[in-house]
């Protein structure tokens, strides 16, 4: 559970996510919903959800066949003495998904990897970069797959320091490794906070300094709980329990009412707004619901459910890192659905019109 566990892990916090984003695809094609545009996708590359589906199952297949493999070698007398070989399989799993995604031939749907990277790039650059919709939206991704990054950081120090040799953990300790543990949690939102100042700076709207100022909370409470985490202390506990509070009051507030446009007092739609996409006007008030429960997640931190004793500390931290990537893929959803009406409610459904006959050819023969 302290190393192989984590090492593992990493692929399921992975495929959730793939998962969650599939019915999130099914669902936006059944109702109309246009994210191909919304997202800036090539015409006819856009995955849909039985090719997000066929990814997420075949990248499970390789984790269950590892993680078999991995087993059948501990029990086997003839391979138990070969540690080495055994605990390499999550690494070259890693190795293998990376060559996949990296991959310059035209496998393995080469324009959807080639838009992630970009999109990737550009947030790791922020905010060297114009923000446009798909780079925040993965940026949002990544603050909720905080534990996944945390887990690559555990791959780091467990192969590069070798203490894969000896299946115990002892470098991934000490206040240098703690310290880095919080810095990781960090980088997510410090990238969804300079493309906010970069769209400050470009769109001069001033709902992006409250957003800038949303994901500053949202960092001081990260820092706090993990700092509280490593520490203890009442002081520490009371410092983070209110930093969380006062993130979680101010980003729920903004997922519901700007990202999600709904809680509209005046609406045809009472407490939701004018028009909606879903036939049945409870899902909303569910989904709200289950926003504000899902994002008291983080109380398990100050409220030391970790300590219990009947479940491991890692299971535990991976139950509520999977509850947070639950709650990013119902607000994938209500995201977009949002985005989708504000382009039509804007006449914004097109970019242009497209012409029959190639611009310049049509130029030279006049």
């Amino acid at each position: 559970m302290n190393t192989i566990f984590p090492l593992y892990s990493l692929f399921g916090f992975l495929v959730l996510h793939m998962l969650m984003y599939a019915g999130n695809v099914y669902f936006w094609t059944r109702y109309r919903i246009n994210y191909s545009f919304i997202f800036g996708f090539k015409s006819r590359t856009e995955l849909g959800f039985k090719e997000v589906l066929l990814l997420s199952f075949g990248l499970s297949v390789l984790t269950l066949a590892a993680i078999l493999s991995n087993l059948e070698m501990e029990l086997d007398p003839k391979t138990k003495s070969y540690k080495v070989l055994t605990e390499l399989l999550p690494l070259v799993l890693v190795i293998v998904v990376l060559l996949i995604t990296i991959c310059p031939f035209d496998v393995f749907y080469r324009a959807n990897r080639f838009f992630l990277l970009v999109c990737l790039w550009h947030c790791i650059c922020a905010p060297l970069y114009a923000v446009t919709l798909p780079d925040f939206f993965l940026a949002d991704q990544l603050t909720s797959q905080v534990q996944l990054l945390r887990n690559l950081q555990f791959y780091v120090c467990y192969y590069g320091w070798g203490d894969f040799k000896t299946r115990n953990a002892k470098t991934c300790k000490g206040e240098v490794y703690d310290v880095i543990f919080i810095v990781i949690a960090v980088v997510p939102y410090s990238i969804r906070l300079l493309q906010c100042i970069r769209r400050l700076c470009d769109e001069h709207d001033s709902t992006q300094a409250l957003n800038g100022l949303k994901y500053f909370s949202t960092t001081a409470a990260v820092v706090t709980r993990a700092i509280y985490s490593q520490k203890k202390g009442m002081t520490l506990k009371i410092i983070a329990a209110s930093t969380s509070g006062v993130a979680t009051i101010f980003s729920t507030y903004w997922d519901i009412v700007i990202d999600w446009g709904l809680l509209c007092r005046n609406s045809e739609n009472p407490w939701l707004r004018d028009k909606l996409i879903l036939p049945n006007r409870s899902i909303y008030f569910i989904a709200m619901v289950l926003n504000v429960i899902l994002r008291l997640a983080w109380m398990q931190t100050v409220m030391d459910f970790h300590e219990t004793p009947s479940v491991h500390r890692n299971a535990l931290v991976a139950i509520f890192a999977s509850l947070e990537i639950i709650r990013r893929g119902i607000w994938n959803f209500f995201r977009l659905e949002n985005e989708h009406l504000n382009n039509v409610g804007k006449f914004r459904a097109v970019k242009s019109v497209p012409l029959p006959f190639s611009y310049e050819e049509g130029y030279k023969n006049l």
